[in-house]
């Protein structure tokens, strides 16, 4: 059996684009605590709050309940569950899961197949990462679901998704002029730029093109923080800072809060801006709540 295949094909509810990360966000979270516990089981009503968190904080942006992927993820024969009455989901209601102690774990087949190659886990986790999530989230999110990975080379499923264009970056810097869209940032080390990265604006794992008009060269905090839908590309191509976004510091004040309604710097003359149909993606599945107003001048 090909557990690597199976973690890539994990069936999601998808339409246009649309981000429904609950089975990888559960799938990670019972292979971080296999690694602690082989033996152990996840009763829902115990991990409910945990899993909660993790879609508020990696999912989309609309409301949704951690019981979906505690149900359906049995589908995928890669996860089981049993009550208090005996083995099998009762289905994906909340109350249900909570009042007849349901509980989840890995399948049989699966942890035999953990414990023979430790390896696996490692493997499998990165294919659930490489393709749910962008690079700039993959080390928070590890530590979120308590996974420790070594630092390997995930593998490419070419089947499921090609691989990355390395050339990508190179042309997203130049059209920025090597500084970051946001706060202008440029530092470097002699000829070499550090601390700039090329961010794509509709995420690689979603059909995001490797084209300059999907990519913003943004700084290290920049990108962390557009890939966590604190901030995003409004009309106008304006940066948008989410309501949501709290700090107090004259630091967060000025890197962040500040950036509200401010125009991209960049791309230079020639080259193409973000397309409408990415800054809209990003927008809808990544973006969180409300934009704040501009800063009064």
């Amino acid at each position: 059996m090909d557990w690597l295949e199976r973690a890539a094909k994990l069936r999601q509810w998808s339409r246009s684009g649309t981000r429904a990360p609950h089975k990888p966000l559960l799938f990670l979270y019972a292979l971080g605590r296999f690694q602690r516990d082989a033996d152990g089981e996840l009763r829902y009503s115990a991990v409910e709050d945990d899993l909660r968190r993790l879609l508020a904080e990696y999912g989309p942006p609309n409301r949704t309940t951690p019981a979906y992927p505690f149900h359906h993820l049995v589908s995928d024969g890669v996860w089981e569950v049993r009550t208090d009455r005996g083995p099998g989901s009762p289905g994906s209601g909340v109350r249900e899961l909570r009042e007849i102690g349901a509980a989840g774990r890995l399948t049989p087949e699966l942890r035999a197949a953990l414990r023979r190659e430790p390896s696996l886990l490692g493997r499998m986790a990165r294919v659930l990462l490489d393709l749910n999530f962008p690079p700039s989230l993959h080390g928070d999110l590890c530590e979120a679901v308590g996974l420790e990975l070594e630092p390997t080379e995930s593998e490419q499923f070419s089947a499921v998704r090609g691989r990355r264009d390395p050339r990508m970056r190179e042309q997203v810097l130049t059209a920025y002029e090597y500084q970051c869209a946001f706060c202008g940032y440029d530092g470097r080390i002699g000829a070499v730029p550090v601390g700039l990265e090329a961010a794509h604006v509709r995420w690689w794992a979603f059909d995001g093109p490797d084209d300059v008009d999907n990519g913003l060269c943004l700084c290290s905090l920049h990108h962390k923080l557009f890939d966590k839908g604190v901030l995003g590309i409004g009309d106008s191509h304006r940066i948008l800072v989410s309501q949501r976004f709290v700090g107090h510091s004259p630091a967060a004040r000025e890197h962040v809060i500040a950036l509200a309604g401010r125009p991209l710097i960049g791309p230079q003359p020639g080259a193409s801006p973000v397309a409408a149909v990415h800054r809209s993606w990003h927008t809808s599945q990544v973006f969180h709540g409300r934009p704040r107003p501009a800063p009064a001048a």
